[in-house]
């Protein structure tokens, strides 16, 4: 790579603010967008109100380039996986980066299968795939002709960009076999766990106005989603009415029976969205997190966020049915099983409680999360791609 600024364009699933959560790629962009050789970050993203204006810059710096979707009905969001539904809104971003292209080195970072078109937009200096997630799997399991539909769309995008980008990363040892025997791939696929913002779980403030007095608090934070095991939390708090359960983020449920029946429990309490800056306060709240997922292939796939968030906290972990943090199951640390039922869920939580507030335990988990920084995760990924 020459000594010309970079121009970074990432392709993301959303608009920046849409939900209230920061996920992997909202970091990247960040990270991206600090480095001293950038030039601008465009975050490309599909909109589900119109928007007249596609270019606009955000807050943070970060320049945002929306695409109308076809309609604001989720059945209509196949547009984003087929060139001829969004080609011609493109054409206003490919005139920007033509204007750049003698000054700035083009790199396209793509974080989701969506616009696959982009890969031809121009021609790119570097072009990468973050894979996040199994695509194009149901979050909630459930199957059926539009999702069959769906997923064979989503699939063959994420072909296309598998086979053609220069470098491809990914979150999971899952999401690393299925890109490999799924699209036949020779190339490497390197594994890049999530992260942690170390630093900012170092505080020891807590969040106000939360009456959490019980023998122990346990804790979820992040989305609210049907990958999520209500059933089995409710059972957990049913059988322990002296324990507390804190559930910190926004409801992507729509309202699921199974979770209103949960948070409707005396000793349950949910929160709500919280400012992402906030989660390390609500964090020091809990004396164990936890990571109570369904058995599912989409969970198959999937690293999650709070993990090592928990961890840098200094709180022990308790996980179930996330095969891709079973490598980091250790005594006092995470605790983890596949498809337990209630009873071990809650023996897992009881054999770790004892160590909740003991020092070198609280220094182990602290470690281990600190290697796992995002700007160490960031920083061999750039190595990789433009050094």
């Amino acid at each position: 790579m020459d000594h010309k600024q970079n121009l970074h364009v990432v392709v993301a699933t959303g608009e920046w603010g849409q939900d209230h959560l920061r996920y992997r790629r909202h970091r990247l962009a960040e990270y991206l967008a600090a480095k001293p050789d950038t030039e601008e970050v465009i975050w490309v993203c599909p909109s589900i109100t119109k928007k007249t204006k596609s270019l606009t810059t955000l807050e943070n710096g970060i320049k945002q380039f929306t695409i109308n979707d076809l309609h604001s009905n989720k059945l209509l969001r196949f547009g984003r996986y087929f060139d001829i539904f969004y080609r011609g809104k493109i054409e206003e971003l490919k005139d920007y980066l033509l204007q750049k292209e003698e000054t700035c080195n083009l790199c396209l970072w793509i974080t989701f299968p969506g616009f696959p078109g982009m890969l031809d937009l121009l021609k790119w200096d570097r072009t990468t795939y973050d894979c996040s997630d199994l695509w194009g799997s149901s979050i909630s399991g459930s199957n059926n002709l539009v999702m069959t539909m769906r997923s064979k769309s989503i699939q063959q995008a994420e072909a296309r960009v598998a086979k053609n980008v220069d470098k491809i990363f990914c979150t999971s040892d899952f999401l690393h076999k299925n890109l490999k025997s799924k699209y036949s791939l020779t190339r490497k696929v390197q594994v890049l766990e999530n992260g942690v913002e170390y630093e900012l779980f170092q505080t020891e403030e807590k969040a106000q106005n939360l009456d959490l007095k019980s023998d122990l608090v346990l804790g979820f934070i992040g989305g609210i989603k049907p990958k999520l095991d209500f059933d089995l939390l409710y059972k957990i708090m049913e059988n322990n009415q002296q324990w507390h359960l804190l559930l910190v983020g926004p409801d992507g449920t729509n309202n699921h029976p199974d979770f209103q029946r949960l948070i409707n429990m005396s000793n349950v309490t949910w929160t709500g969205k919280v400012p992402p800056d906030q989660v390390p306060l609500y964090m020091n709240c809990l004396d164990i997190g936890i990571l109570p997922y369904k058995s599912s292939i989409y969970n198959n796939a999937v690293f999650p966020l709070k993990l090592f968030e928990f961890l840098g906290s200094g709180k022990p972990v308790v996980g179930m049915n996330l095969p891709s943090t079973e490598k980091f199951k250790e005594d006092n640390v995470y605790e983890y099983e596949n498809n337990p039922h209630a009873e071990n869920f809650v023996n897992m939580c009881k054999k770790i409680a004892d160590t909740v507030n003991q020092k070198e335990w609280i220094l182990r988990r602290k470690t281990l999360a600190k290697e796992k920084d995002w700007t160490n995760i960031f920083n061999e990924m750039y190595k990789e791609v433009l050094e």
